[in-house]
């Protein structure tokens, strides 16, 4: 944690940027931004670490501003992972009660988590997160909360997400490289899921597609769950590149015209409009049409939104989305993005910003859809944070009234927050034993 436990801070490692963020909770639950910093990232392809040196380097100069500007200094930061190795499973387990337990604890839900940690997975591979989607008790189904029935067999359904070991790794290498540590990897789509949307949207159906530099992640929920996670190779980068070829021009050009001139609906682009790009080392200029920049850019959005829509469809959840599309991601930025998604797809449509959470006096420069990720993390590690605090004061509870259960941790993940809890809750009962 940083100096004063109240602040958090997070890491978002894209392909076109590097993001460092602190945040803490006002007194109304509301996250307020006390500082963050980005630098361009050189060193990541497609959400993957491709070159340490730079890695490093990007991280180490946003950090350093972060704590220059907020005079905190902090020693462990939530990191987000995405790139096209990430994938999820669908599984199920079950345990039986013991004879004499009377109702379904938390330690019940916990084991069966941890059992899921533990099922095989590809050589080079990891279990990233444990989702639970529904739990059965005695053959009784949908239930979300099965804490505090009476049961004899506890059974889930759960949403499983993988990642290569040797990507992780190299995240944890560079964050530990700047002094850092890791206090958990989080899937990016999860994390931009908590920032821009609300709990309505996630009751009633809803499909996050956060457009990033080099990936697009996925997220679909329906009644609070997430139900689909996936990531798509590409991003706003390959729409950079289309323009770069098409129009025989430099790379840092091809991005200003997109940001600054584009449109991903070529039939409404005006016709009479154009824009004069100055030529290499002296050659001549070139002028490129509003109409042919659309259409370039409409193109390879349309694949994106192919590959989303696979998604979708793949999920089982296509008729459930009542709430539509939430778009995020610096890629949403584009002019008539929205318009195109809900012609291609069907669905309603909006963009989604990281205001949901955020404090009124919010800086404009960080409620956008770019910072949602990196705003996302630190609700995340929020979320954790008021979960094993939770936890801890149950497990006192217990102990005053003579349960004297501990918390047992499991070394089936990498140490994160939730051990950190653990343990100190554990140490908390054992001086306590001594005493008496």
């Amino acid at each position: 944690m940083t100096q004063q436990n109240e602040y958090l801070a997070s890491i978002d490692l894209g392909t076109t940027k590097v993001v460092t963020t602190i945040g803490k909770k006002n007194p109304n639950g509301k996250l307020q931004i006390v500082a963050h910093s980005k630098t361009a990232s050189t060193g990541i392809k497609r959400g993957v670490i491709l070159n340490i040196e730079e890695t490093i380097s990007a991280i180490q100069r946003t950090v350093e501003d972060v704590q220059m500007k907020s005079g905190i200094v902090f020693d462990d930061v939530f990191v987000g992972i995405a790139g096209q190795h990430i994938r999820s499973l669908k599984n199920r387990g079950s345990i039986n009660l013991k004879p004499n337990q009377d109702f379904i604890t938390i330690e019940n839900v916990n084991e069966m988590v941890d059992d899921m940690y533990k099922i095989p997975t590809e050589i080079g591979e990891e279990i990233l997160h444990v989702l639970p989607q529904n739990f059965i008790v005695d053959n009784e189904g949908g239930i979300k909360n099965p804490v505090g029935m009476s049961g004899q067999r506890l059974e889930a359904n759960f949403n499983i997400v993988i990642g290569q070991t040797g990507s992780a790794k190299n995240i944890e290498k560079c964050v530990n490289r700047v002094d850092l540590t890791v206090n958990e990897l989080i899937l990016e789509p999860l994390a931009s899921a908590e920032a821009v949307l609300t709990e309505d949207e996630k009751e009633a159906g809803v499909v996050l597609v956060d457009i990033g530099g080099g990936t697009t992640d996925i997220a679909i929920f329906y009644d609070g769950i997430v139900r689909h996670t996936a990531v798509i190779p590409f991003g706003g980068n390959v729409i950079t590149n289309d323009i770069k070829e098409g129009c025989s021009i430099l790379q840092r050009q091809a991005e200003q015209l997109k940001v600054q001139f584009g449109s991903a609906l070529g039939d409404i682009a005006p016709e009479d409009k154009i824009v004069t790009i100055p030529g290499i080392s002296g050659r001549e200029p070139k002028e490129i049409s509003f109409k042919s920049l659309a259409y370039i850019i409409q193109s390879r959005m349309e694949e994106i939104i192919d590959y989303a829509t696979f998604e979708i469809e793949n999920s089982g959840y296509a008729e459930k989305l009542s709430a539509g599309i939430v778009l995020t991601g610096g890629g949403s930025l584009l002019n008539h993005l929205s318009q195109l998604v809900k012609f291609k797809t069907g669905y309603d449509v909006r963009i989604g910003y990281p205001n949901e959470h955020l404090t009124a006096d919010v800086n404009e420069d960080i409620n956008s859809p770019a910072f949602s990720t990196s705003i996302g993390l630190i609700l995340k590690g929020f979320e954790q944070l008021e979960t094993y605090k939770r936890l801890s004061n149950d497990t006192q509870k217990e102990n005053q009234t003579g349960g004297k259960k501990k918390v047992e941790s499991k070394d089936v993940r990498r140490s994160t927050i939730i051990d950190k809890f653990k343990n100190k809750i554990t140490e908390f009962f054992e001086e306590n034993d001594t005493a008496m």
